[in-house]
C-alpha cells in the first residue's frame, strides 16, 4: 500500500463527505477508494470512518488522524517544493576546487562573475595542488588538468595546456637560445618541485627524448619559480597557463617549442551527473563558456 496515497484518499473523503464524490475528484473508481481506506484502517488498526447507506462520518480516531494527515502531507509538499526550487533556481553554497595558480588566475574571476549573476549562491574556492575527492570532501565542481582516470564522474573538456620551457628576454639575450633539449645542460635551471618532481624532463610528441637537468635553484612554489625566471635568473619548465600572463606581457618567452610533448587536457568535473542541482548546472555552463573562450586553453 502507498501510505501517502491512502492518506490523501482518506482526507478527500473527509472533506467531501462521501466515497463517490472523493472517487470522482480523484479520478478513481469507487471500489479503489474503498480499498485504499480499508488498507489504511488495517495498517493503523483503528476504524477511521463510520459508513451508513446515507452518510460517512469520521470516528473519534478518524477526526484526530485527519488533522495529522494534513500536517504530514503539507510537510511533504513543502519539502518537495523546496527540493524542486533547489533544482530549478541556483541557490546555496557552491564549492569549486582547482590547483592554486590555476584557480587564482582563471577560476576566481569566473567564480566572482558567476556570483554577481546569481545572488542567491555563495561560493567556496578550494585551491589545492592535489587531487580532491569530490564526494568525500563535499566539492561540487573540480577543474582538472591532465588525463583523467576512468571514474563515475562527469567530465566536460574545455581546452588544453602545454608543457613549456621559458625564460625572460633579458636572460635569453645574455645566454642565448637553447636549440635542442640537450642544450639545457649549459643553462641555469630553476625547478618547481611541486609540478616537476622528476629531474628527467621528457620532450617530443612521443616523449622519447629524455634530458636529466641539474637545477641551480629548487622551489616548492610555482609562483616563486616563475618570479625568479621572470627576473632573468634562468629557465624553467611550466604549464602554459602558469605563465600565460607573462607570455602575453612579453616578460617571458617560450623556447624549444618544437620539442614539446602533446598538450594536457583541461576538464570541468562533477559527480552529480544528470541530477545536478541548478547551482552546479548553471556554474558548469557558465565556466565552460568562459574558459573555452580564453585563448590560454586553445
Amino acid at each position: 500500500m502507498d501510505r501517502f496515497h491512502a492518506m490523501r484518499v482518506f482526507m478527500r473523503i473527509a472533506e467531501t463527505g462521501g466515497f463517490a464524490e472523493a472517487a470522482r475528484q480523484l479520478h478513481m473508481s469507487p471500489p479503489a477508494v474503498t480499498r485504499a481506506v480499508a488498507a489504511l484502517e488495517d495498517a493503523i488498526g483503528a476504524r477511521l470512518l463510520t459508513r451508513t447507506t446515507r452518510s460517512v462520518r469520521l470516528t473519534e480516531a478518524g477526526a484526530r488522524y485527519v488533522e495529522d494527515c494534513r500536517t504530514i502531507l503539507a510537510a511533504i509538499e513543502e519539502a518537495e517544493a523546496a527540493a524542486a526550487g533547489l533544482y530549478a533556481t541556483p541557490s546555496g553554497m557552491l564549492t569549486v576546487t582547482a590547483s592554486v595558480m590555476f584557480g587564482r588566475i582563471y577560476i576566481l574571476p569566473v567564480m566572482t562573475e558567476f556570483l554577481d549573476r546569481h545572488p542567491e549562491v555563495s561560493g567556496h574556492m578550494l585551491l589545492l595542488d592535489r587531487i580532491v575527492n569530490l564526494v568525500d570532501e563535499g566539492v561540487d565542481v573540480a577543474i582538472r588538468i591532465g588525463n583523467l582516470p576512468d571514474s563515475s564522474y562527469r567530465a566536460i573538456r574545455i581546452g588544453s595546456v602545454r608543457q613549456v620551457i621559458c625564460g625572460s628576454p633579458a636572460y635569453l639575450a645574455k645566454h642565448g637560445l637553447p636549440r635542442t633539449p640537450a642544450d639545457l645542460a649549459s643553462h641555469r635551471i630553476v625547478a618547481a618541485t611541486s609540478s616537476w618532481p622528476s629531474l628527467e624532463w621528457r620532450f617530443g610528441r612521443d616523449a622519447d627524448i629524455a634530458v636529466n637537468v641539474k637545477p641551480t635553484l629548487f622551489s616548492n612554489s610555482n609562483e616563486a619559480t616563475i618570479s625568479a625566471v621572470r627576473s632573468g635568473w634562468g629557465l624553467t619548465r611550466a604549464l602554459s597557463y602558469q605563465v600565460g600572463p607573462d607570455l602575453a606581457s612579453g616578460e617571458l618567452q617560450i623556447v624549444l617549442g618544437e620539442f614539446e610533448q602533446p598538450p594536457l587536457p583541461v576538464h570541468i568535473v562533477h559527480a552529480e551527473g544528470r541530477n545536478a542541482s541548478a547551482k552546479v548546472r548553471a556554474f558548469i555552463d557558465f565556466a565552460r563558456d568562459r574558459l573555452r573562450a580564453n585563448p590560454a586553453f586553445n
